[in-house]
């Protein structure tokens, strides 16, 4: 409900807000404008009498001075029966250049007030204010909610990509944006009388006036009591009618002063509704506080990319759950298919289940495991196919499904069949998809069809699954979903180096460059300092496929694509069909891969300490990530290997970057040397500092083997516990992340 209060608003009132939001920034540049072009008297050293005096000295004509809340004095005068208006200098009097309001900066207040559009226009800017309050807070609640609470909104933001700038750019801005939003929702709902409007009382005439013969007005002692910097404006009486007077506004109020005596008649000074009313227009338009208005404008800066990125962010996930066709009410289905994805792939599968059972009569409610109903009253089979997240997590469409499945009630009738979709090489493959399956018979449900895992996207698989679904249910089910081939590249392999074969655990550094292609001339231009590389960072995956064998295998990039090279760190695995192929080359050698993108394992951006965590081939990100570190953030590295003579791994180039500080602190573990250490034993021999380093905001990643990372686990476990801390609540706070293999 929530995600829908954020995005619906921004979704319909993009576009208007964008052009508020652009004319906003163009606004909120006047008023420092109008201040570095105007003379501000220090407090007490100018009163308005001298001010007038001053004025009347070089503009005998004087009719009106009128000073803005930036500080700029304009005088407006008639000389030889012609008005005139003159910016002047507040201390000599004098003109500084003719008063020639900007007809650039009117037509832009114009479309910012009302879109050129009078009343019809200022109505739909207010409803856009409004609006704006309500994706404002609405964004900052669902922030706090990612981040793990509102003590988390300062701490480090994980993720890559449209959703991290989102994120990034609404941190920056909300405040400011908020502030905008709702003084110019308050603006508006006073003009059309939706709010009381502050009183300001009309003053009449004095009743008496003494008509006497007028002073000079640097002598009166009404306007000698008035700071200049307090003026608002000042009307001279008529020339030769002694019974008229001047009128005086300030920043406290109003009233007459007579021309003879300088006596203040019918002071009214400014209601507290006044008061209110004029300083929410000053909030709004920063007029009068330059460095508010600049603030302001940094903040409508952000939202043409911030509407933007939300955009992005919409497309995205409505591109994820793939066109279902029409998708049966939860009242009328009598077959029901839920979705737990992450990638997006497990959706194409549900595609192609959902058309064949339409085509086999049934009526098939689709959709993702986190709206699993309290209750399918038609249903008979209930379909769960899910992926599995990281070290046997739920996927982000799944993440509510356990705890959504206490409320669920289940006919006698109802029979459930779990498909989990996963890669073989992980330990817990599909570990979540056998979760669900134990939980749903937990709940009581019957399986209609035993727990079936898919190993990489099998069409195969999944055709054979369709053809034992098709015998249950005693229809017709081929099911024929083949997953698109990833675009691969060429690459060549231009150097290795070996390490670990005294130890029995061959390691190589493999490093390849983009085998160059024909191009057209706009590519070559566009690309000519990306050497064809396709777009990847340190901590993305390269997927080869050895020859024979259609199924990739990844490995974590050590590299990203601005170094010119795609480097990767290999350990060659006993049987290891891909790890073989891949030592067996030599430099000239070429292959194909592809990149797939880990958004979920990056290093926090700024100043935010880093804890580097690895052991064996697990250091080839952490390496990369190191490497990018050039502007000498803190960042330490705890990695274990067997022997320092044969395999530690990156050893020189550790050595270069403890040198240029782009590494802070470099701590070693080997298994087979003397001491026998684990990475573990390093982290421990520095859990004071380490847990320092925690509560200073550290965000710690680790890389490696699955039986390594939850050793780290628990030994971070045990240091965040004086902190009533644990790897869980810095996990949900991006601040702990995990490539474990």
């Amino acid at each position: 409900m929530l995600r829908k209060l954020h995005g619906l608003p921004g979704l319909v009132a993009a576009l208007f807000l964008v052009v508020l939001a652009t004319s906003g920034v163009v606004l909120s540049v006047v008023p420092t404008l109008e201040r570095s072009a105007a003379t501000v008297p220090a407090a007490g050293e100018l009163s308005v009498a001298d001010l007038a005096e001053h004025v009347v000295a070089n503009y005998p004509g004087t009719e009106q001075i009128a000073r803005s809340l930036s500080g700029e004095v304009v005088v407006y005068y008639s000389r030889d029966g012609q008005p005139g208006a003159d910016r002047v200098n507040p201390l000599t009097g004098k003109g500084i250049a003719p008063y020639q309001p900007s007809a650039w900066f009117r037509w832009v207040k114009n479309l910012h007030r009302s879109f050129l559009m009078d009343d019809a226009g200022r109505i739909l800017a207010g409803v856009l204010a409004a609006l704006m309050v309500l994706i404002c807070l609405s964004g900052a609640f669902l922030l706090a909610r990612r981040l793990g609470g509102w003590k988390a909104m300062l701490r480090p933001i994980a993720g890559s990509g449209s959703p991290r700038i989102h994120a990034e750019l609404a941190r920056f801005a909300v405040i400011g944006l908020l502030l905008s939003a709702l003084t110019g929702s308050y603006m508006s709902a006073v003009r059309f009388g939706l709010l009381p409007e502050g009183t300001i009382t009309e003053l009449s005439f004095p009743a008496e006036v003494s008509g006497g013969t007028p002073a000079p007005a640097g002598s009166l002692s009404a306007l000698k009591s008035v700071d200049v910097n307090e003026l608002r404006e000042l009307v001279f009486p008529y020339p030769d009618d002694p019974m008229d007077v001047y009128s005086l506004s300030t920043a406290q109020g109003s009233g007459f002063v007579d021309q003879a005596t300088g006596e203040l008649l019918q002071y009214q000074p400014r209601s507290a509704g006044s008061k209110f009313q004029h300083w929410m227009a000053r909030l709004h338009t920063g007029e009068g506080l330059w460095w508010l208005g600049l603030i302001l404008g940094l903040a409508a800066l952000t939202v043409p990319m911030l509407s933007f990125t939300g955009l992005q962010i919409w497309w995205q996930r409505r591109s994820s759950a793939i066109s279902l066709g029409e998708s049966a009410s939860i009242e009328a289905a009598d077959t029901v298919i839920l979705v737990g994805s992450e990638g997006n792939t497990t959706w194409g599968f549900a595609k192609d289940l959902q058309n064949k059972l339409n085509q086999a009569g049934k009526k098939v409610h689709c959709a993702p495991m986190n709206d699993l109903a309290e209750h399918y009253p038609q249903a008979s089979v209930l379909f769960i196919l899910t992926s599995t997240y990281g070290d046997g997590d739920a996927p982000s469409s799944a993440s509510q499904f356990i705890a959504r499945l206490e409320h669920f009630q289940a006919d006698d009738g109802l029979k459930f069949v779990v498909l989990g979709f996963g890669d073989q090489q992980f330990p817990k493959f599909c570990q979540y998809a056998q979760d669900v399956d134990t939980a749903l018979r937990s709940k009581g449900l019957k399986q209609m069809h035993p727990l079936t895992r898919i190993d990489r996207g099998s069409a195969t698989q999944f055709q054979e699954w369709g053809e034992a679904i098709s015998e249950r249910m005693g229809i017709p089910l081929a099911l024929t979903h083949n997953p698109a081939p990833a675009v691969t590249s060429e690459f060549e392999l231009v150097e290795r180096v070996d390490y670990g074969v005294a130890v029995n655990a061959p390691t190589s550094i493999l490093r390849f460059k983009p085998v160059k292609s024909e191009r057209k001339l706009w590519q070559k231009l566009l690309f000519q300092n990306r050497q064809n590389l396709p777009d990847f960072e340190a901590g993305d995956l390269f997927g080869v496929a050895p020859p024979g064998d259609r199924a990739a295998r990844f490995y974590s990039l050590a590299s990203s694509a601005s170094d010119g090279i795609l480097e990767i760190c290999v350990r060659k695995q006993t049987h290891g069909i891909c790890s073989g192929y891949l030592h067996s080359l030599k430099p000239g050698d070429r292959i194909s891969g592809f990149i797939q993108k880990n958004p979920g394992f990056r290093p926090a951006g700024g100043a935010t300490p880093i804890i580097l965590v690895g052991a064996g081939a697990g250091i080839g990100p952490l390496a990369g990530f190191i490497r990018k570190n050039t502007e000498r953030n803190p960042m330490y590295l705890y990695w274990g290997g067997r022997n320092p003579q044969s395999d530690f791994l990156y050893r020189p180039e550790l050595g270069c970057y403890l040198d240029d500080h782009r590494l802070t602190g470099l701590s070693t573990a080997f298994s087979r040397s003397a001491e026998k250490n684990y990475v573990q034993d390093a982290i421990i021999a520095d859990e004071p500092a380490l847990r320092q380093l925690v509560e200073a905001g550290a965000q710690i990643l680790v890389c490696g083997g699955r039986d390594m990372a939850s050793g780290v686990r628990q030994v971070f476990d045990s240091i965040l516990k004086p902190l009533n801390l644990d790897v869980e609540e810095l996990r949900n706070d991006g601040r702990y992340l995990e490539d474990v293999y």
